[in-house]
């Protein structure tokens, strides 16, 4: 996929509708990581969530590496957005949105699931769908309070020389073979690092 600059990104937050209230919205991410908290293997995925390779690694790479590995890591989502996806930067926000609302995960799968009709109408569908505060949800999408979030993700993953979604990092190192052998490969690589360094 190609490379896309910052600039272009936040060039792209056309939908964002001034005045809109921010009471109660927070312009800092509450997502969280999956896996175990104190684990010493940081995982870290740069993804779209209008990408279909994105979708496709989430149930062929994310799921099972969470299932065998989960004890053993935590998973850190992180936001890179492609201008080639029309609603990518908005449905990044959508999902920061519903991490306010404690539903960040299960925002995400459902977000893939339907991925072939997201829209800003079905980005806010799917708050509806989880049960989510329609009108808190709107609220915050509408305000795009999430913004600097996203393009923070955005950035720090240009600043790594990320050119294509998804991609993998364990521990800080790039995995180069995005499979789940490569990933796996790499946490197994992490693991026994920290198995053998001495006490």
């Amino acid at each position: 996929m190609r490379r896309i600059s910052t600039i272009a990104v936040i060039a792209s937050i056309a939908f964002v509708a001034c005045g809109v209230d921010t009471t109660g919205l927070s312009a800092v991410s509450s997502r969280l990581p999956l896996g175990s908290a104190n684990a010493g293997v940081l995982v870290q995925e740069f993804a779209d969530l209008q990408c279909p390779a994105c979708k496709t690694a989430n149930s062929l790479i994310t799921k099972p590496m969470l299932q065998k590995y989960g004890s053993s890591i935590r998973l850190e989502f992180k936001h890179f957005p492609l201008t080639q996806h029309e609603y990518a930067i908005e449905a990044a926000q959508a999902l920061e949105c519903a991490a306010d609302q404690g539903k960040f995960w299960q925002y995400l799968d459902l977000a893939y699931e339907r991925q072939d009709s997201l829209s800003s109408a079905a980005l806010r569908e799917l708050a509806t769908v989880l049960g989510l505060d329609a009108s808190l949800f709107d609220r915050c999408l509408s305000s795009g309070i999430k913004k600097d979030v996203v393009l923070a993700d955005f950035a720090a993953g240009e600043k790594i020389g990320i050119d294509q979604t998804p991609t993998y990092f364990v521990n800080g190192v790039k995995v180069t073979d995005a499979s789940y052998a490569g990933v796996s490969a790499a946490i197994e690589a992490a693991l026994l690092q920290i198995k053998q360094a001495p006490l």
